[in-house]
């Protein structure tokens, strides 16, 4: 989507995690694989996990054993693999090329950032302390630092109020519906991304952002300077 003027009156550009700043589907696919293998399963390749990774433990188990969360099994593979997943959060987890230079350039200018995810505090806590790339973000919320996760904007307004800013002043970017739908809620403008974990049938022409951006540096084109 190309916009006819650039985003103005942007004090902050609030992100999502997995699929947007970082590309963590090698360590949770790794985790989930390692139970298939457990159970004497063949390895899948991560490309197999790579479109469901946003969707956490769920969208794992999904692919790995075909286990939907009404399963009488789920909760027990889901702590396996959240165990899994902890020993190795960090092990083949990189950031997505041109996110370093975006987060500089938005620092450069003035801008704050943070971040608001669905993980939970659990994993993303420990992972912004490992990961260089999170020392200087202003905030950083959870999926269970409120009461909601998205699509519900609760976690979006909570980032607003860490920042002292008016909701109306943040931009939020993600690579999923529900960020879309919890940036409008919050009264934010939104940014989706096409290099994320989309799926095979996502569309984000039809997800209703203000911006789409193939890379995470075309954002830079469209923001002012505060």
């Amino acid at each position: 989507m190309a916009l006819s003027q650039p985003l103005t009156g942007i004090d902050a550009v609030l992100f999502d995690l997995d699929g947007t700043l970082i590309d963590s589907a090698p360590d949770l696919g790794g985790a989930v694989d390692a139970m298939r293998v457990a159970r004497g399963l063949p390895s899948l390749p991560i490309e197999a996990y790579r479109p469901l990774a946003g969707a956490g433990a769920r969208g794992m188990l999904q692919v790995a054993f075909g286990m939907a969360p009404d399963h009488p099994d789920f909760l027990v593979y889901r702590e396996e693999f959240f165990s899994n997943y902890e020993q190795r959060l960090t092990a083949n987890t990189k950031v997505f090329d041109d996110v370093p230079d975006l987060i500089s350039a938005l620092l450069q200018r003035g801008l704050r950032w943070g971040v608001v995810t669905n993980k939970s505090k659990r994993f993303s806590e420990p992972l912004a302390r490992m990961m260089p790339l999170f020392r200087n973000a202003s905030t950083v919320i959870s999926g269970d630092t409120t009461a909601h996760a998205k699509p519900h904007p609760e976690p979006l307004l909570e980032a607003a109020r860490q920042l002292g800013l008016p909701p109306q002043r943040c931009l939020y970017v993600g690579d999923d519906e529900r960020d879309m739908v919890a940036g409008r809620a919050a009264g934010m403008r939104t940014v989706a991304v096409n290099y994320g974990y989309l799926g095979e049938k996502a569309d984000t022409q039809q997800w209703g952002a203000d911006l789409i951006v193939d890379s995470a540096l075309d954002l830079l084109q469209w923001i002012e300077s505060p």
